[in-house]
């Protein structure tokens, strides 16, 4: 090929970190949560390193919030527990979806973290804009506990819509719980009655010229700018950034307030920028950021206080010579059938539960094609289904089927030479232009990506009617061109398709349309690359021959086990009578110690039980197991 050139690198040699908000680890990911940040982090980075940037993925499990303790509650475990365990489900699920991760940072097990976040809350202190405060606070009328974010609930003081403890997700303005409007407590059923406590705390009306300054450095939306207007408008902000709880990191050991998680947040990027570079050999330190540093924010409005607001003031009172250069992606909602994700009304669409290797790459262009930038939009069953088998199956595979078969059939299974500059690379050219420009910096938008990517494919289809050897290079060229950008959007759907094209899959972003060489064999005919087959059904008898495992061996969690076998997982042959004993009480089926210990994972153990015991056997462990699971 020709040979390619590095462009678009609006970053030279900076690094850049591109942070997706931190998860809370209370749950597992659903659908409305990759569409927004961890799709879009994943695809901008894919892009930058085509273009030669130092770009690195960033994010971890948020473990201090609140809300995992509430979680720990229903749970029945500890706040840690709980952390751990959707912590873990969270990196599982990111790995799943293909959303590649530099840095995972784990802020209540990480060794040096409380130190570190110790040490940055000293900075604020000393900087005399932080200091002791006493402000009104909310408390539980019956319980006398000091409420705030998951333990409260009311309705917004400036827009009037139901809200949370300290944010409103629909206007994105922060409260402090005492001025909610009909608040109502978590603990118990009595009115929540207003007192005072004393927490630090930050004024950040002050800093109104210093916000405008920093927005104007980097990549600030519209959007952002509105809020912060709205926010530095009022007379007064003061920001708690302590609170009374037992759950999290106080600012000295053995204090009875802890930072408040979202603040803490700010610091956990800086640790996590340091922990990288400690994998990567480079200097880098949380305690001293350096000037070249080029940070990238993926999350959503709901959070857009907290980023785009509070965290510049923030660095800038820790780190007064460094003027963070921060640019701001923020995306919307996304609903599930017109109607917000919600887990406790059980709608949601679990990542887990409806992506595999099989479809990873559809889920991937579905959301991307949809994904909230600028506005709600919302996943629909119907129309994924649609995308899926008219767009993806129905045009993007027929066409390359049959460009296969044309270049086996006339030329030999070979790329045949290109020919002089034609209409349609031109074409080729301003879709490449396209690509380049909604991939990039400035304007990234996976929707318009999806857009260009289904028009390059139309682009392709109309081009059928020529039927000469140079018509054929042209769409090789077209297919390259696919390949190139749908490489940050579906990257297993875009080495597969470069491997049928008889390359490897590129490493650089071209900077013109380019041809296959002349003579490349190419594999296109009877390639699957979408289908519409789901894997087979797990066994009926796995989860509850994985919850047995679990409970024999006392294993930590259920990570690994349905892949792994009873050997991987350290069950020795005492282990495996136990468990050989539970199988013939339980299911009456027969299974041998060998069979236990051989190569088979618990998956496959369960599809041989499910052969060995009888159909009612199977059906009444199955069900009990699942009556088990809905008590939980």
């Amino acid at each position: 090929m020709e040979e390619q050139v590095t462009t678009g690198n609006p970053f030279g040699t900076r690094p850049v970190f591109v942070f997706s908000t931190p998860p809370t680890p209370n749950g597992d990911l659903h659908l409305g949560h990759v569409s927004g940040p961890y799709l879009g982090a994943d695809a901008f980075v894919r892009f930058q390193r085509l273009n030669g940037v130092d770009a690195w993925h960033l994010t971890g499990s948020d473990d201090h919030q609140s809300y995992v303790v509430e979680c720990a509650r229903r749970e029945g475990s500890t706040p840690a527990g709980t952390a751990a365990h959707h912590g873990a489900e969270i990196a599982a699920t990111l790995a799943l979806m293909d959303i590649d991760v530099d840095q995972y940072t784990v802020t209540s097990t990480d060794p040096s973290y409380a130190e570190g976040l110790r040490a940055y809350f000293a900075r604020l202190a000393s900087s005399g804009r932080v200091a002791p405060r006493e402000d009104a606070a909310l408390f539980d009328a019956e319980t006398g506990d000091y409420l705030y974010e998951v333990d409260v609930s009311g309705r917004c003081p400036t827009c009037d819509e139901p809200a949370g403890g300290n944010i409103c997700e629909e206007c994105g303005e922060p409260n402090s719980c005492a001025d909610l409007t009909d608040p109502r407590s978590g603990r118990s059923a009595a009115a929540p009655r207003v007192g005072t406590v004393t927490r630090h705390s930050l004024p950040l009306h002050e800093f109104r010229d210093d916000l405008a300054a920093h927005h104007d450095l980097g990549r600030t939306p519209e959007r952002l700018r509105e809020l912060a207007a709205r926010l530095m408008g009022r007379e007064r902000l003061d920001v708690a950034l302590t609170h009374p709880a037992d759950w999290g990191i106080a600012p000295a050991p053995g204090g009875d307030q802890v930072i408040w998680v979202w603040p803490e947040m700010s610091y956990g990027f800086l640790h996590g920028i340091a922990a990288l570079g400690e994998g990567l050999g480079r200097d880098w330190s949380a305690g001293s950021p350096s000037a070249d540093w080029k940070i990238v924010h993926f999350f959503g409005y709901d959070n857009s206080f907290y980023h785009a607001v509070l965290y510049p003031i923030l660095y800038q009172l820790a780190h007064p010579d460094w003027h963070c250069d921060i640019d701001y992606h923020v995306n919307e909602f996304y609903l599930l059938e017109d109607a917000k994700f919600s887990t406790s009304r059980r709608h949601a669409v679990w990542a887990k539960d409806f992506v595999g290797e099989h479809n990873v790459d559809a889920v991937r262009f579905f959301l991307a094609g949809t994904r909230p930038e600028g506005r709600r939009t919302s996943f629909r069953h119907a129309a994924y289904e649609s995308v899926l088998t008219d767009v993806l199956i129905g045009t993007w595979q027929t066409w390359l089927d049959d460009l296969g078969a044309r270049v086996r059939t006339d030329h030999a299974g070979q790329a045949p030479p290109p020919g002089e500059d034609t209409a349609f690379r031109a074409t080729l050219e301003r879709r490449r232009a396209a690509l380049t420009a909604c991939l990039g910096q400035d304007a990234f938008s996976l929707n318009r990506a999806a857009e260009e990517l289904t028009g390059l494919v139309e682009d392709a289809v109309r081009h059928l009617d020529d039927t000469s050897g140079e018509a054929v290079a042209d769409e090789l060229a077209a297919a390259w061109l696919l390949v190139c950008g749908a490489l940050p959007v579906m990257p297993r759907f875009a080495a597969r398709l470069a491997g049928a094209l008889g390359l490897p899959a590129p490493t650089t972003w071209p900077e013109r349309v380019e041809y296959l060489p002349a003579g490349t064999a190419i594999d296109l005919a009877g390639q699957e690359f979408f289908t519409t087959a789901a894997p087979a059904a797990a066994p009926v008898l796995l989860a509850w021959l994985r919850e047995l495992v679990v409970s024999t061996v006392a294993l930590p969690d259920e990570s690994g086990v349905d892949t792994s076998t009873l050997v991987e997982l350290g069950v020795g042959s005492l282990h495996a009578v136990a468990l050989q004993f539970q199988i013939l009480e339980q299911l009456d089926a027969d299974v041998t110690v060998e069979e236990l210990l051989g190569d088979r994972d618990v998956t496959a153990l369960a599809r041989l039980l499910e052969d060995k015991a009888t159909p009612e056997a199977v059906a009444e462990v199955a069900a009990s197991a699942s009556e088990e699971v809905v008590a939980c």
